[in-house]
């Protein structure tokens, strides 16, 4: 076993509920003792930055001590990391990210400030955004297949736009690219939002895009929606099939989590975990998120870890193949 299985299962095992010892643990440590420190590592506005926000607000209630957000961005959300990395493990400094600084970064910055698999302690999943491939209205294409069909026939001359590059969205057309044997060029933009912008007036041929990014314009007729990349088809676009549907083998989506620097106590972060979950069953936070196209999280330590590294073994050998480097 290496040392690296060994950091990450004793990481797993501190994030197994300690039901027995939580209740005396947090007396004896009579936490929180002070404000609680939520480091959001990307600008305002994002889904991230709102989903800590909405979370949040209701910690605070529940905890009797102010839950405040910190926005520090940079390096593709490792700056931020960083900060929570370094903090002290006693549950006041807390990082709500997307899992790029958490499974993604270590490979594609040539050297990262922090050990990605060994700096966090996983607490709870908040939210998935899915996958929507949109294209231009002036393509003719109808369906995935007719997008792969045209790739296939003019390998590199198709383009798919991105909020820049190692994002989400890029990572979603390399993967799509490697699941359905294309070429599709890749284009960078300063966000999402240019991107979506080229795509609309017909400069890009599609993007794989958040549906909460999109769902505006795919409503309004501005950009045609194929499929999302989803097990099920999604209740806010009923009509548009899972990729699954259209023959690929395609699930995608951006993940977005809280986690606390390694060492916090269990008790400490299973109280925090139960806490966000019952945040996010209340309709008028999850509710105003899941009708943008979110489906809500929830889930345990354990089960977050698991899906942190899955994410890692999905993305390492597709950012591999494509050569991704951050700027």
């Amino acid at each position: 076993m290496t040392k690296q299985h060994r950091v990450s299962r004793r990481r797993l095992m501190g994030a197994v509920p300690c039901v027995a010892l939580a209740a005396p643990a947090l007396a004896q440590q009579a936490w929180p003792a002070r404000p609680v420190r939520v480091v959001v590592p990307f600008p305002p506005g994002g889904l991230v930055d709102v989903l800590a926000r909405s979370v949040s607000q209701r910690l605070s209630a529940q905890l009797g001590q102010p839950v405040v957000v910190e926005n520090r961005a940079g390096a593709g959300g490792n700056v931020g990391a960083d900060a929570v990395a370094k903090a002290e493990p006693d549950g006041h400094t807390l990082l709500a990210s997307s899992l790029g600084p958490l499974a993604v970064n270590q490979f594609i910055y040539r050297t990262m400030p922090f050990d990605a698999q060994a700096a966090f302690m996983p607490i709870t999943l908040l939210a998935t955004t899915p996958k929507v491939m949109c294209v231009a209205n002036a393509r003719p294409w109808r369906s995935v297949g007719e997008v792969v069909a045209a790739a296939r026939a003019a390998p590199g001359r198709l383009t798919g736009g991105s909020a820049g590059p190692g994002t989400s969205l890029h990572l979603a057309l390399e993967l799509f690219n490697q699941r359905a044997g294309t070429n599709i060029s890749h284009v960078p933009y300063r966000g999402a939002a240019p991107a979506v912008t080229d795509l609309v007036a017909g400069q890009i041929d599609l993007v794989i895009d958040n549906v909460p990014n999109i769902l505006g314009q795919i409503r309004g007729n501005g950009v045609r929606a194929l499929a999302v990349a989803t097990e099920q088809r999604l209740p806010q676009l009923p009509d548009v099939p899972t990729m699954k549907e259209a023959g690929l083998n395609f699930v995608f989506g951006t993940s977005f989590g809280m986690v606390a620097p390694a060492g916090t106590p269990p008790a400490i972060v299973n109280r925090l975990a139960e806490l966000i979950g019952a945040a996010l069953r209340d309709p008028e936070i999850g509710g105003r998120l899941a009708e943008q196209g979110s489906i809500l999280g929830g889930s345990g330590p354990a089960e977050f870890a698991a899906l942190i590294e899955r994410e890692r073994r999905t993305l390492e050998p597709v950012i591999r193949a494509a050569g991704i480097r951050a700027e």
